[in-house]
């Protein structure tokens, strides 16, 4: 079961990080392994409400909205005025995790978040950074920057006339262009697409939309660092792929099982790019076999 958007606003916490309110989230069981929830592109940490209590159950979870996401400030120049880069976002998930004192702990990330998760893979193995990382569970996302497939709206937002994206952006077009992403049976009813743009546009996010669409141009330009980091971390890393993604479903699972042999994977043939609330119990259960230590 779900936690409704009013019930996550009221569960929301914050901290400050390079002078921006974050909103974080906790629950599960305090005294088990933390688990670090990083969400995707354009939504935010409710997306993670569909698998809250099933992987409570058994970790600590975390989880913010990054900076320019739902309840989270949305400074139009991003990070000191800088922009916004995965980089920055990998620093903020960092500086969470040594906010609540927080060492060794597992991942899972979607979308958006998966770059974040090859971001902190890659610093371990530098020495430079996420020294308590464990494991990590990959959902559907650009791993592979060839076999990303952007939307229209995307590719508009990364164009020179990507501002025109955050003022023509509305509910009503979202919601047709959201709901393309998600297998035919397990559309979003409209309630949760009101409540999707409710995160998306508050404090007017939806304007920035073309800013943190600067995502797609770091996974290019650090793709040799972040695929070499999956290569590395085989016997700890796994996807959950939604099938049906016209983004990054079938076609990216079969790269991921091409380029890491050696890494877990599991298939949903019947849902798409969300597969945390098209097929929670599946996702939930997969990732808790994958992230429970053998006994």
């Amino acid at each position: 079961m779900s936690l409704s958007a009013q019930d996550w606003r009221r569960r929301a916490r914050c901290f400050y990080y390079a002078g921006h309110r974050i909103a974080w989230w906790e629950g599960g069981a305090a005294q088990a392994r933390p688990l670090l929830m990083v969400h995707g592109f354009p939504t935010s940490s409710w997306d993670w409400t569909h698998v809250w209590e099933q992987l409570g159950a058994n970790h600590r979870l975390i989880a913010c909205d990054m900076l320019g996401f739902g309840l989270s400030d949305k400074p139009k120049r991003g990070f000191d005025g800088d922009g916004y880069s995965i980089h920055r976002q990998s620093d903020l998930n960092e500086a969470l995790l040594a906010h609540l004192g927080i060492g060794e702990h597992d991942a899972l990330v979607h979308d958006y978040g998966v770059s974040v998760g090859q971001e902190l893979l890659a610093r371990q193995q530098e020495g430079s950074g996420a020294a308590g990382l464990g494991q990590v569970v990959f959902l559907n996302g650009g791993i592979f920057p060839d076999q990303h497939r952007p939307r229209p709206l995307q590719k508009l937002g990364v164009s020179p006339f990507g501002f025109l994206l955050g003022l023509l952006m509305r509910r009503g077009g979202f919601g047709r262009s959201f709901s393309e992403v998600f297998g035919p049976d397990s559309q979003p009813s409209e309630a949760e697409l009101d409540a999707y743009w409710d995160f998306i546009s508050f404090n007017g996010g939806n304007r920035l939309t073309h800013k943190l669409l600067h995502y797609m141009a770091d996974r290019t330009r650090h793709k040799k660092r972040w695929e070499a980091a999956l290569v590395t971390a085989q016997d700890r890393i796994g996807l959950i792929n939604g099938a049906l993604d016209p983004v990054s479903g079938r076609h990216a699972y079969e790269r991921w099982r091409e380029v890491l042999p050696g890494a877990r994977h599991h298939l949903i043939e019947s849902v798409g790019h969300y597969p945390q609330v098209e097929a929670p119990e599946e996702v939930a259960r997969i990732a808790l076999e994958w992230l429970t230590p053998a006994a």
